[in-house]
């Protein structure tokens, strides 16, 4: 099991989930996060610091949302490590 970043976190970039990710699991696309599957350890550190609920195991991501878990699969090898500066925050 992973957890799987959904179109909540899109134009949102929130960095809070990338400082409590105890691996590097993150990858920063321009516009959102993504979580490669192939690092995170399924700590569930990051689900509860999302601010827009964007974070679900990949078992539990709603049905409306299940293309995020192949975009998160898919993605993040070519993605950079997300570093918790994004330039892209919500003015929220």
């Amino acid at each position: 099991m992973t957890h799987v970043v959904t179109e909540a976190c899109v134009m949102h970039k929130y960095q809070d989930c990338v400082a409590v990710c105890p691996v590097e699991a993150f990858r920063e696309a321009d516009d959102y996060l993504v979580i490669d599957p192939d690092e995170c350890i399924d700590c569930a550190a990051c689900v509860t610091e999302c601010p827009v609920e964007a974070i679900f195991a990949d078992t539990d991501v709603p049905e409306d949302q299940e293309s995020w878990i192949e975009r998160n699969e898919v993605e993040s090898p070519d993605l950079p490590i997300a570093e918790g500066d994004s330039p892209v925050l919500a003015s929220d």
